[in-house]
């Protein structure tokens, strides 16, 4: 395993981190629940490989992902370092400090490693977060105290994508001086926060990213994405995971773990001490940008189309249609696009709502036939 300096906060860290937000499960009565043996079996097996950084939540798992991480570690727990997070539900500092008391007590411990503000945005960030006795006030006397080792925050703004990326250096610039360390989606396909990233490892931030092989996306099998290192990978995910530590700015690859087998692959990719070259990178970004190119022909993702009248997530469609147009990975397209209607996506329809009322495309810059690619991303994604 590699290790690397965490940002400036004075710790070494395995460039391999493991999300614990998939851990294993089981059917039990036709109703699949959290195995958790199998799940302390996995971490424990973790911490034996080499990893040392493990990040949960309060609410993964069905709740039960802090317990789980927390009996694995106990008696390893001067070995690891234990990332969990707080959501910022108001701008009360008592009720921060009591969610963060009833992570303690899952996790098993008597301090936080690396304690997120979790999920923020910069309005967030601005008026719930340092609110006058808030959550920032209250993190700064827990850390004193020793409660809170470092503080630290993860990043969803909700914004089109171009204005994402600005929000998220805002944030950035706004918390130095405190925030230690940050979480961040960043992969081959989502690299509109490369900049911040890049300014926060400059400013000594540590940086861990989630998703680098996005979500499942880029660990499917894909014959467009092991073309981008040609013989030189066995897998999607090996071409998106080297990818993500080949940038020196990023000190954590934070991959979400469920079985032994996903875990001896990526710590297999982790230990690979021979980084991608120069010319390597700069065929992976090349191919990507014309792939980005291709998919900016359907839509680009400016979200001027939405809200749509009948509840139809008009950009989320075509993203999850561009996975099959574009990357070859139509299974996993198929299954997101079944998903839409379910959590975190209950709000919106398929494409198959459609009126054909044409008020996207009144509003679209690209004067995009929004209605014919809506009509055809349900025939083939449907089936």
């Amino acid at each position: 395993m590699q290790y690397v300096d965490y940002g400036k906060t004075g710790v070494k860290v395995s460039r391999l981190g493991m999300g614990c937000m998939r851990l294993p499960t089981r059917q039990v009565d036709d109703k699949t629940v959290f195995d958790r043996e199998a799940g302390i079996a996995l971490i424990r097996r973790a911490v034996e490989m080499g990893v040392t950084y493990f990040d949960t939540a309060p609410y993964y798992c069905d709740k039960q992902s802090e317990g789980i991480l927390g009996e694995a570690v106990k008696d390893c727990r001067e070995r690891v370092y234990l990332s969990t997070k707080n959501p910022i539900e108001n701008s009360s500092g008592d009720d921060y400090e009591k969610r963060l008391e009833n992570s303690l007590k899952n996790l098993q411990t008597d301090y936080i490693d690396f304690y997120h503000f979790w999920g923020i945005s910069l309005g967030a960030f601005n008026d719930s977060v340092c609110a006058k006795d808030g959550p920032m006030d209250r993190a700064r006397k827990l850390k004193e105290q020793g409660v809170i080792k470092h503080i630290s925050f993860s990043f969803h703004d909700g914004a089109a994508k171009e204005k994402e990326g600005e929000h998220f250096i805002e944030v950035i610039k706004r918390g130095e001086g405190v925030l230690e360390s940050l979480l961040v989606q960043y992969n081959l396909m989502d690299r509109n926060k490369e900049e911040g990233i890049a300014l926060a490892h400059q400013m000594g931030m540590g940086t861990a990213v989630m998703g680098p092989v996005g979500g499942g996306r880029l660990g499917a099998p894909s014959d467009v994405i092991k073309a981008l290192l040609p013989g030189k990978v066995q897998s999607s995910a090996e071409v998106a995971l080297r990818f993500v530590l080949a940038n020196r700015n990023i000190n954590i690859a934070l991959s979400g773990i469920s079985t032994i087998r996903q875990l001896e692959e990526n710590v297999s990719i982790a230990c690979n001490n021979k980084p991608l070259t120069a010319d390597e990178i700069a065929q992976i970004q090349t191919m990507m940008k014309e792939n980005e190119r291709l998919a900016g022909l359907y839509c680009t993702g400016c979200n001027y189309c939405m809200p749509c009248p009948q509840g139809v997530n008009i950009p989320a469609v075509f993203t999850i249609m561009n996975y099959h147009r574009i990357y070859k990975i139509t299974d996993y397209a198929r299954g997101n696009y079944a998903d839409i209607g379910k959590f975190p996506w209950t709000n919106y329809k398929n494409a198959a709502a459609c009126t054909g009322c044409g008020a996207c495309e009144d509003k679209c810059p690209q004067h995009l036939p929004i209605r014919k690619q809506l009509k055809e991303t349900h025939e083939v994604l449907a089936g």
